[in-house]
C-alpha cells in the first residue's frame, strides 16, 4: 500500500513539473493590437464574448495603459488576469532599470 501512495505523490509532482515547464513557454499576447480572436485563443478563461468585450472597450477608450487596466473590461477580474500574467503585454519594451548612482570618494 506504501508504495502505491508513493508512485502517485512522485505522479503528481511530476505532472506539476510539467506544467510548470508548460507555462514557462507560453504565447504572449499584446492586448492593444490583438484582435478577438487571437485574444480568445491565448488566454485562459477569456472566451469569445469577453475577446471582443476588449476588442470594444480598447477602441472607445484607447490603448491600455497597462496589464492591470485590462481589469476595467466588463466581465474580467483578478483572478483572470492572475492566471494570464504570463500571457499579457501592453506592448513596448519593457522599462529600463534606472542606473544605480556610482558615489565619488575623495581622492586621497
Amino acid at each position: 500500500m506504501k508504495s502505491i501512495s508513493l508512485i502517485l505523490k512522485t505522479l503528481a509532482l511530476a505532472l506539476c513539473f510539467s506544467q510548470m515547464t508548460l507555462a514557462a513557454g507560453t504565447e504572449m499576447v499584446n492586448i492593444n493590437t490583438a484582435d478577438a480572436a487571437t485574444l480568445d485563443r491565448v488566454l485562459v478563461g477569456i472566451g469569445p464574448s469577453k475577446a471582443q468585450a476588449i476588442v470594444a472597450y480598447r477602441k472607445a477608450n484607447g490603448a491600455f495603459k497597462s496589464v492591470s487596466a485590462l481589469a476595467d473590461v466588463k466581465g474580467i477580474g483578478p483572478s483572470t488576469l492572475e492566471r494570464n500574467a504570463g500571457r499579457i503585454t501592453v506592448g513596448g519594451k519593457a522599462p529600463a532599470k534606472p542606473a544605480v548612482p556610482v558615489k565619488k570618494t575623495a581622492a586621497r
